[in-house]
């Protein structure tokens, strides 16, 4: 009779944490190559896989082996896999699909700076600046494949937390919204029919814009209540809402760089309107959470990090505003609302 499975030793654990970097790379492969779409008729062999997805068929069974020994795909027989409720958020176009984030994640335009982490802590500069000389949003304008890799990744990670912010806060109370910088449209989308009789802008680089518009979020009965406003966050905010919201947009920028951000929204910023940033939470103890995650990829591709709620207090002051409340939308996700002073 086998006893309870033994305890890791403090060095085990240490060792058996670097095993991340492999899975997340295989999950890059699965999710480049489409696994979960071929498997979604039912169990095949690796060798029938290896054939219709033109790879080698003992490297992918390599990987696949992994992965089911992970938790990802299951052998149901030697050398034949099938998805199981795991790999299943890796096929296309499924709700709550996290294959555009996985391929996004494996890519050079994120994955390299990580092979760089010790430029960024010596210099706490933007390791990715470094990789490919040049800011990483003048980099996605230059290379429009690149752009749209990591437009469906955030559409995916903003369908994630879309519901919950939408319905976490009465963002109907204000009347009107601008969404800045806010991408495809996605979360404005959510909010929208969340608040039927809210009024809705999104503003951003036209580029992004026109993407916007081919992905349609605002579209059909949210067209009459939305609209589009060309947006650089640095010179000119558009005014004419009440209230103005950011995801993810201040945790992008280094101090100084989101002081000029909230400078120019508190010119748009009615007196009686509101600045709503949504973040992630990031707690000022030592205890596991997203924000300390995030905060390690903002150190190493934007040269931004993640801050407490004083430190956005702080921040904002700085930029004409008083941090009147945080609201949880979601265990890990808040809503910084901000008012003018």
């Amino acid at each position: 009779m086998s006893g309870p499975p033994p305890i890791a030793s403090p060095q085990q654990l240490l060792a058996m944490a670097t095993n991340g970097l492999t899975l997340h790379q295989t999950l890059y492969v699965a999710a480049v190559l489409g696994v979960a779409d071929q498997l979604e008729g039912g169990p095949a062999e690796t060798s029938a896989l290896a054939r219709r997805l033109e790879v080698d068929e003992s490297a992918l069974y390599r990987v696949l082996r992994y992965l089911a020994s992970q938790g990802v795909f299951a052998e149901t027989e030697p050398r034949t896999f099938a998805n199981n409720d795991v790999s299943r958020f890796l096929r296309t176009g499924v709700p709550g699909s996290l294959r555009p984030i996985l391929i996004f994640r494996g890519s050079g335009y994120f994955f390299e700076p990580y092979g760089r982490i010790l430029h960024s802590v010596r210099t706490g500069l933007p390791a990715r600046s470094a990789v490919y000389g040049m800011d990483g949003f003048e980099y996605l304008r230059q290379h429009p494949d690149d752009a749209r890799i990591f437009d469906d990744a955030m559409t995916a990670i903003t369908a994630m937390m879309a519901p919950a912010v939408a319905h976490g806060y009465d963002f109907g109370a204000w009347e009107s919204v601008t969404d800045v910088g806010g991408g495809n449209g996605l979360l404005l989308g959510e909010i929208l029919r969340a608040h039927p009789r809210l009024r809705g802008v999104l503003a951003d680089q036209p580029d992004v814009l026109a993407r916007a518009r081919e992905r349609g979020f605002l579209g059909g009965d949210l067209a009459a209540r939305s609209g589009y406003a060309d947006c650089d966050f640095f010179r000119e905010v558009p005014a004419g809402t009440r209230a103005y919201l950011m995801k993810s947009v201040i945790h992008d920028w280094d101090d100084a760089r989101a002081r000029e951000i909230l400078r120019q929204c508190r010119r748009a910023v009615p007196a009686d309107g509101a600045l709503l940033l949504v973040e992630t939470r990031l707690p000022e103890d030592s205890a596991p959470a997203l924000g300390k995650v995030v905060d390690i990829a903002m150190l190493l591709l934007t040269g931004g990090r993640e801050r407490t709620a004083e430190e956005y207090r702080a921040l904002l002051a700085d930029g004409g505003f008083r941090l009147s409340r945080v609201v949880a939308a979601a265990p890990e996700i808040a809503i910084i609302e901000a008012v003018p002073v």
